[in-house]
């Protein structure tokens, strides 16, 4: 009995992020075999918060796992909500995730964990993390349509060396197969929505509710050419290369070529306007601080519903710097994130301006 005991005793221990979804709790049930597994769950600005919870409490019963609720709802407000909002008012399309997952999910949620005496924390992430040359690298997951490499590009070295991601090498089909051989059979056809907060409803209505006196402006929809083509409702409530609910009728099909706030307008173009080689971003971040060698092309995700393409970079001042495409993106959209990958590794990302 004692030698049981004490190999329970020298297993590491390791904090799962749990959500209540397919990921996490097949992260937790194969790494139990490995590490003693204790469960967290992050209290930030879910409408449907209880009965997550509920959710959650079962699935950690059922596995047998402690789970404990860490509340982030002021810093998730401060640093997420807010970035959302105010990048709507400035006229570029926010991607919450990427401020979240450095900022709090493997920032201040993974400290939280850490300072319970925890050696390493996991999620259920489609990712995987490799070392090299005393530098950790971020790696494409094996499940390519999945893969979420995207949205942890912004991760810290600090960060990355703590993290366990147990997905990386498996597809959604077996990750089903896996929790449903342990019991779990209610899982298949429910995908977590893609903006935690919003629940069921819109981007306009949350801002709306969240920041009265900025309700949308009415204002005029133009053509390139300046004509004026309607009205729109607001300019958060539209979204480069979007092409329907514009209240406008033209020969040709128009998209969203452009958000200009200085003048309350909404300029539309055809789809060939859309495209376009080049692309500037800010806020570079290059992992392990290593600038990549300008002479060799790289591929670029510009969202993260987007394959990646071909790109050369050039360095401009203030950590910025120039994406030079072989071939035309579409909907290139200001305020997503540009992720640079050197084959399957993440080697850096900035924000589009």
């Amino acid at each position: 009995m004692t030698s049981q005991i004490n190999h329970h005793m020298n297993k590491a221990k390791i904090g799962i992020a749990m959500s209540g979804g397919v990921d996490s709790t097949a992260c937790a049930l194969l790494l139990q075999k490995e590490y003693q597994v204790y469960g967290f769950f992050m209290q930030l600005a879910q409408p449907d918060f209880a009965e997550q919870l509920k959710r959650v409490r079962s699935i950690a019963d059922t596995c047998g796992i402690p789970l404990q609720v860490i509340d982030l709802r002021a810093d998730f407000a401060e640093k997420v909500l807010h970035y959302f909002s105010s990048s709507y008012q400035n006229g570029t399309t926010p991607n919450p995730c990427m401020i979240c997952n450095p900022e709090i999910k493997f920032g201040l949620f993974m400290d939280a964990i850490m300072d319970q005496g925890l050696e390493y924390v996991a999620t259920g992430h489609y990712a995987n993390i490799i070392q090299k040359d005393d530098c950790f690298y971020l790696q494409q997951g094996e499940d390519e349509r999945k893969d979420q490499s995207y949205f942890l590009a912004r991760l810290s070295q600090e960060q990355l060396a703590r993290v366990r991601f147990p997905l990386g090498s498996m597809d959604k089909e077996e990750v089903y197969r896996f929790v449903e051989e342990h019991g779990f059979h209610d899982f298949r056809g429910q995908e977590s929505q893609d903006i935690c907060f919003l629940g069921t409803e819109s981007v306009g209505q949350f801002l709306e509710n969240r920041q009265p006196d900025a309700t949308s402006i009415p204002g005029e929809i133009v053509s390139s050419k300046g004509e004026v083509l309607g009205q729109h409702t607001g300019i958060y409530n539209y979204t480069i290369g979007q092409r329907k609910g514009l209240g406008i009728s033209a020969a040709t099909p128009l998209y969203v070529t452009c958000i200009d706030t200085e003048n309350n307008r909404i300029i539309v173009g055809s789809n060939d306007d859309l495209f376009q080689n080049s692309i500037e971003i800010k806020d570079l971040l290059w992992n392990c601080d290593r600038e990549p060698d300008t002479e060799k092309s790289y591929r670029v995700r510009i969202r993260y519903g987007h394959r990646g393409g071909e790109a050369n970079l050039k360095h401009l001042p203030e950590n910025r710097c120039q994406l030079l495409f072989s071939e035309k993106q579409r909907a290139v959209t200001p305020g997503q994130f540009a992720v640079i990958y050197d084959e399957d590794l993440v080697i850096g990302s900035g924000e589009i301006i």
